[in-house]
């Protein structure tokens, strides 16, 4: 893509469990009611390991047959922290001091087997908290959305991961990750926490399952195996109590109707079930005995860039929302839109208006209702966004010609050139900032399709949105 940002935002990647943040709940709480000295000097020894281990994911492997002593299953053995000082500060146990809504992106990590190389996401989940009104709301996004990706170009938006690990993008993966999800929701995401296969079947296992209510029979007989193979997965409709690895394939598999949509709420389902888990009152007595080995499981599959101060506050925060104020939305076929590239890959195009009318539902109401739009040239004028044109053909003159042709319409053309390649096949329309009736307008006038309309962040010019031509748009304006 012809804009490539210089200057990107680095968060240093520390790990923290995901699920890890409900046990330090259950670990704080017993500390306030002062129920064990022993058990405090078990959480401050696993969490001074907080930032010894290192940033990147081990690799994953087949599971290692459980090793039995007389009959007895034996688990592996804590982390020996003896000789390291504990970093948890008295400020952790106070209320979290903003009233700002706190977002944080969860992110599903696609590693199997011995891989120890650049992943893609499996699974993106938003999650949010308003300390104000003791709210809070998790939006899942599709792996297969199609958007753009900040300094590279329009992918499926679980690339962003990869192309950050492999590329060495500031912040790496989940730096990229965020910034993609930020540019295509449209809100400003202050955390991020990944976990690969392991820590999810661990914490489930730990926490004794789970329990859901399967909507429907599933018969997945290619489900993926951790290795490249297949693992058939089969589970009947109704109650069921699930394990970490049984939990794990309803959570990932695609085998019902709408696929990865079916899937992302599926996922909600599965961290809804172990949030009322967890918060049982039984599970206190029998997860906080058990700190230092679910630290030790999860040490080399967890990162993030939550501090553990930042973790207990937020998690002594959550707690305090009810079930009934926590609502749980994926961008469905109310949101996107199943589309093809010309390279064959299966897409879901964003429907940009729908989607910015839930999120600001769910991360940030306006206080006055958005209007409805129906005068397209007027709201486009009312906007007053500024359009760089640049050409991505070998035709000379045709940024100059589509200048003077938009120029007809109303629309301001501040800048034209040359895009980074002379090859686009499809002409592009990407939007750095929020100029919905402006980028609509264009695509009507220009005859663009919504699979080649994107979002942008940070453009290296003094423009708002940029139209990159391809020959189709040639073909239209400057036929042979």
């Amino acid at each position: 893509m012809a804009q490539i940002s210089s200057n990107r935002r680095s968060r240093s990647g520390i790990r923290l469990p995901l699920w890890g943040l409900g046990l330090i709940f259950l670990v704080v709480a017993l500390l306030i009611t002062g129920s064990a000295v022993w058990l405090f000097r078990t959480v401050q020894a696993v969490a001074s390991d907080w930032q010894a281990t290192q940033p990147d994911f081990g690799s994953v492997s087949q599971p290692a047959p459980p090793l039995i002593v007389d009959g007895v299953v034996v688990s592996p053995p804590p982390p020996a922290a003896a000789d390291v000082a504990p970093i948890l500060s008295a400020d952790a146990f106070r209320p979290w001091p903003g009233r700002e809504r706190v977002t944080a992106l969860f992110l599903g990590i696609d590693q199997r087997c011995d891989d120890d190389g650049p992943t893609r996401t499996d699974s993106i989940m938003l999650l949010t908290l308003d300390p104000a009104s003791k709210s809070a709301a998790a939006l899942s996004i599709p792996r297969d959305l199609w958007t753009e990706i900040p300094g590279f170009q329009v992918d499926r938006i679980n690339q962003a991961h990869y192309l950050g690990e492999i590329h060495n993008y500031p912040g790496g993966g989940p730096g990229l990750a965020v910034e993609a999800v930020e540019a295509t929701i449209g809100v400003k995401i202050d955390y991020y926490v990944t976990i690969n296969f392991d820590a999810f079947i661990g914490f489930i296992d730990l926490i004794g399952g789970i329990e859901i209510d399967v909507p429907e029979t599933i018969d997945d007989p290619l489900y993926p195996d951790s290795c490249y193979g297949y693992d058939p997965f089969y589970i009947e409709a109704g109650r069921q109590r699930l394990d970490g690895a049984t939990a794990l394939k309803y959570a990932r598999t695609r085998a019902t109707f709408q696929g990865d949509i079916d899937r992302a709420g599926r996922q909600q389902e599965v961290v809804l079930a172990a949030r009322d888990q967890v918060l049982r009152l039984d599970m206190i007595a029998k997860l906080a005995p058990r700190a230092a080995e679910l630290w030790f499981t999860f040490q080399n599959n967890v990162r993030t860039n939550l501090s553990l101060d930042e973790a207990v506050q937020l998690v002594m925060l959550a707690q305090d929302i009810p079930q009934e104020r926590i609502r749980a939305e994926v961008l469905d076929y109310n949101y996107v839109i199943n589309e093809t590239t010309p390279l064959g890959q299966y897409v879901l195009i964003p429907r940009r208006d729908e989607i910015r009318n839930l999120r600001d539902q769910l991360f940030a109401p306006p206080a006055i209702p958005t209007p409805v739009i129906e005068n397209l040239p007027v709201m486009m004028l009312e906007e007053n966004a500024r359009i760089a044109v640049y050409n991505g053909t070998q035709t000379f003159g045709l940024a100059a010609k589509t200048e003077a042709h938009i120029a007809e319409y109303g629309f301001n053309v501040v800048e034209i050139g040359n895009a980074d390649a002379s090859t686009y096949r499809t002409t592009q329309i990407i939007d750095y900032g929020s100029h919905y009736n402006t980028t609509r307008y264009l695509a009507q006038v220009m005859s663009v399709p919504p699979l080649n309309i994107s979002s942008g962040s940070r453009p290296v010019g003094e423009y708002d949105i940029l139209i990159i031509l391809g020959r189709d748009w040639k073909e239209i304006i400057d036929p042979e």
